[in-house]
């Protein structure tokens, strides 16, 4: 962790100099990992803010952070010096202690070429954990850039705004809906693709997809070069998650030579984004936050340490490890929140498609360590202790509820050239041809396929539980489109 110390002075008049134009902070700026009294802070010093040749350069410097709890930062917490460095993609990036429950902080970056000249970026702001009052939170997966850019294989695809250069039109609709935070549930970028043996439209091949460190960080410069991610994460701090697609490759797990290989999968992942502490490489990326008297979430890792796919189903092969499950059980035990909502990269209820071994959901994947959970929970109690669970990787929307009676609501894609139909329960086809699993709500025809997010809101209120809970599926234009209480 950076050394902070507080700057009594407040810097004014001319006390930056100006840089070149060429260096900048093209992906902008993030807050991550915010708790009661700590916060990960991360940018990346760029050549510009635009690719070239389909990549952001990442550019040499030095930078610090500095927060305040007053947009004039007349007395404003000072990180250490940091080094914009090739051996870290340029990624300038701290964590913060020390900080104030329940209280709005504004950040900023200083950087420049070297210390004595450099410039302060804009003000961004996040809100630490604590307090009372109403929070909501949004959830999303399926940040697809390629199909966004280029469109899903399909001839003349791809976005046709004329706003496509600002991004994903969802996370303007995401901004405008003021969360509290950001869950990524994973599928933040996906590193195979571009790449379809044989495809006709652009005869691409395997070979495209991204294999080596440099491809896979391209991933991330393409991704968040693009504006409205800017505005987005200039305001609302982030929790994130990895899946598949922005691990190494479509349902991998641990096994298979091919590339990327796992480690390079979890060392991309805790580079690019505000998950863990950079100066702790043994901290683990899963955890669980108390957002204040009614709200606990839990983030959960998926891939790092899940058995292989094509093992025999049963007690020995898990999706979280021996560790992450105990570690999981445990806190849920101890949390008395009033509302407990576990966040996972990959759909636990359903229905999927029958396909597929990659989620608890399948048969013949994870079952037994879901049908496991699902037992436990009820063994303790969790249907009388609001528990639920809000997942990503399904690329569409769907409420489910499971024979159990616990509650699961998928957020979909948050790009529409990468979201589709849902699956119907019951559905021979699925993971539930019996049709045990309700389904209060599923993106079916003639309804969609529709992009979205959803967004679950805790609001305070005079009841023997003292609050409520909205869970509101949204399109990507802000249209309500379905939307549960409990």
């Amino acid at each position: 962790m950076a050394y902070v110390f507080l700057a009594l002075t407040a810097l004014i008049g001319n006390a930056y100099s100006e840089e070149p134009a060429t260096l900048s902070l093209g992906q902008g700026q993030m807050a991550g990992r915010v708790t009661e009294e700590c916060v990960i802070l991360q940018s990346r010093l760029t050549h510009g803010s635009e690719l070239v040749d389909g990549d952001l350069s990442g550019a040499a410097g030095v930078a610090y952070f500095e927060l305040s709890t007053d947009k004039e930062f007349s007395e404003a917490i000072k990180t250490d010096w940091l080094d914009a460095a090739p051996e870290r993609d340029y990624i300038v990036k701290t964590q913060v202690k020390g900080l104030r429950p329940a209280t709005r902080y504004y950040y900023r970056l200083v950087y420049g070429t070297d210390k004595s000249r450099v410039q302060a970026a804009d003000t961004c702001t996040f809100k630490t954990l604590g307090g009372d009052g109403p929070v909501s939170f949004t959830v999303v997966t399926g940040m697809n850039y390629f199909f966004f850019q280029e469109g899903s294989y399909l001839e003349g695809g791809g976005y046709k705004g004329m706003d496509k250069h600002l991004g994903y039109p969802g996370l303007a609709s995401i901004l405008e809906s003021k969360p509290d935070f950001f869950i990524a549930t994973g599928d933040t970028v996906y590193f195979d693709h571009p790449a379809k043996k044989g495809d006709k439209y652009t005869g691409l091949t395997w070979a495209d997809s991204a294999k080596t460190e440099p491809e896979m960080r391209r991933k991330y410069h393409e991704q968040f070069v693009q504006p409205r991610f800017h505005d987005l994460f200039a305001q609302v701090p982030t929790y994130w998650e990895v899946d598949d697609h922005d691990y190494r490759f479509n349902d991998c797990d641990n096994t298979t030579d091919r590339f990327p290989p796992p480690a390079l999968g979890m060392k991309n992942y805790r580079e690019q984004l505000p998950v863990v502490d950079p100066m702790d490489p043994n901290a683990v990326t899963y955890g669980t936050f108390r957002i204040n008297e009614h709200l606990q979430i839990w983030i959960l890792e998926g891939r790092e340490y899940r058995s292989p796919n094509s093992m025999e189903d049963g007690p020995d092969k898990s999706i979280w490890g021996v560790e992450q499950k105990a570690w999981l059980k445990k806190t849920l035990l101890a949390s008395d929140a009033t509302y407990k909502i576990l966040v996972s990269p990959t759909p636990m209820v359903g229905p999927d498609g029958n396909g597929k071994t990659d989620s608890h959901a399948n048969i013949g994947g994870f079952r037994h360590e879901g049908d496991e959970f699902f037992a436990w929970l009820k063994a303790n109690d969790f249907d009388e202790k609001n528990f639920f669970i809000c997942c990503g990787d399904r690329h569409w929307q769907y409420h489910a509820i499971h024979p159990s009676g616990f509650e699961e609501f998928s957020s979909g894609s948050l790009v529409e050239e990468n979201s589709r139909l849902g699956i119907k329960a019951g559905d021979r086809k699925s993971t539930d041809p019996e049709g045990l699993i309700q389904q209060p709500y599923c993106v079916l025809k003639p309804m969609g396929p529709y992009p979205g997010f959803l967004n679950v809101s805790i609001v305070p209120d005079d009841s023997e539980q003292g609050a409520y809970a909205d869970f509101l599926f949204y399109d990507e234009h802000g249209y309500l489109r379905y939307s549960a209480r409990r």
